[in-house]
């Protein structure tokens, strides 16, 4: 899933060169230099000036890290270990860990921080944990590789260039460096440089890919909102040139009133063809951009797109059935699922089942029954938490009353609670995790504000 800007804008020249070169990033098609000595990298804080009368003493040189000790026999030191007993120090104050990261990128780089959202509550964490993420699966090259690729193509809408890569990476090797002092050490240092010089290279060229057939965003004017609760619309959009597409996949989304802060969400049908785009969208106590396309958007108003991404779609190579479970507005995607299954003519058992606190939160239940009335192979069943109609107690728990499911594919959407439930679920009963598919958490996360 995508984290937020890597900051756009005109960057200092870095430690190790030229801007775009440096310690971290090559051009493409080249090679990686060496990381130079760090020279402590200036991430301690100066000393404290005496107390009343105190005896000074001599400054002293910054501490530099602890020397590994030697390692136990028999002890993992791949790179990949030494990553991961990074992380594992870390986690615990990964909140002091993150904002260390933030204070030393825009102290270096002030000029960058006018290009992030004025407010870092929600997205701060985001960048600093897809950079942890992505080295902690470099023994795992095709899982990395795809993750970073959709990254990379991701960042474009940010105005995130080669040059700007260099400066992250030292913000991340100052910030661990100064809280993980029981596992940093050279051979440390060495392996965090390598894993985030192949991360930023499989970014950045993934990103000169892109921009060879796809613009970094697109406009979409606003020309339908159709309310349908009263914290619940559906929002349809024009893009201003075509924007490919498939059913189950989502996309980042900004608005005119919060610059430079996007959120997640998925399409609700499969590509029209009129062009249009529709999105289901559920505003949430102070969510800034659901409030903002739910209560203040109108027909007229000019949203922006980042480029699609997401794997929860159809193989329509198999005539496997599907078992789709769409909680509140996660059923936008369950229904572009459908009407990609009826657009490829297969006939082939599809099983709905969807999930509301409350039977007026159903919101698009008579789009799904007509569905339904028109497909003999579709079965579509509500889901209610609180009420006499349709089935009761939570989505995934209701899946179990309904048999086997072992041979089906399965899709899950919705809050991130309940596609973890049902993941559990699902491979409780007997499911292959390669058969269970769904939204990113990330950016489930992403899209509940």
């Amino acid at each position: 899933m995508e984290a937020p800007a890597t900051p756009s804008g005109d960057s200092d020249r870095t430690a190790g060169g030229a801007a775009g070169g440096g310690w971290f990033a090559r051009p493409p098609g080249g090679t990686a230099p060496v990381p130079p000595p760090r020279n402590g990298q200036g991430s301690t804080p100066p000393s404290a000036p005496p107390r009343n009368g105190q005896r000074s003493t001599p400054p002293s040189a910054p501490p530099q890290p602890r020397r590994q000790a030697p390692p136990a026999r028999h002890e993992d030191t791949s790179d990949t270990a030494l990553l991961r007993r990074t992380m594992a120090e870390i986690e615990p104050i990964a909140d002091t860990v993150t904002s260390h990261f933030y204070a030393l990128l825009f102290l270096r780089h002030p000029a960058l921080r006018a290009l992030f959202p004025a407010a870092m509550d929600t997205q701060r964490d985001r960048l600093f944990t897809a950079l942890l993420t992505a080295a902690t699966h470099a023994d795992d090259p095709v899982t990395l590789t795809a993750y970073l690729t959709n990254l990379g193509r991701g960042h474009r809408k940010y105005g995130t260039r080669p040059e700007h890569y260099p400066a992250v990476g030292e913000a991340l090797i100052g910030a661990l460096s100064r809280y993980a002092p029981s596992t940093w050490g050279p051979r440390t240092e060495a392996a965090w440089v390598g894993a985030y010089t192949t991360i930023s290279q499989i970014m950045i060229d993934a990103a000169t890919a892109d921009e060879m057939h796809a613009p970094a965003w697109w406009q979409a004017e606003v020309v339908a909102h159709d309310m349908r609760t009263k914290d619940v619309a559906v929002v349809t959009v024009r893009p201003d040139q075509p924007y490919p597409f498939l059913a189950g996949q989502y996309t980042a989304l900004e608005t005119p009133w919060w610059p430079r802060v996007w959120r997640h969400y998925s399409f609700a049908s499969a590509p029209r063809s009129d062009g249009l785009l529709s999105f289901h969208v559920k505003a949430v106590p102070a969510g800034w951009v659901s409030n903002a396309l739910v209560h203040r958007a109108r027909p007229g108003d000019v949203l922006r797109l980042g480029a699609p991404t997401g794997s929860m779609t159809v193989d329509h190579t198999t005539d496997s059935g599907l078992l789709c479970l769409g909680g509140g507005t996660g059923i936008a995607p369950i229904k572009a699922l459908v009407e990609d299954v009826v657009r490829h003519g297969r006939r082939r058992s599809v099983d709905v089942f969807y999930g509301a606190r409350r039977n007026d939160d159903l919101y698009d239940f008579d789009t799904m029954l007509r569905l339904q009335q028109t497909h003999s192979w579709l079965s579509v069943r509500p889901v209610v938490d609180d009420g006499p109609a349709g089935l009761s107690g939570g989505l995934p728990e209701a899946v179990r009353e309904y048999g086997s499911w072992h041979t089906h594919d399965v899709y899950l959407s919705g809050p991130p609670g309940m596609i973890r439930r049902g993941v559990d679920t699902m491979l409780g009963m007997g499911v292959p995790s390669h058969r269970i598919r769904h939204d990113s958490i990330e950016g489930l996360v992403g899209a509940t504000t």
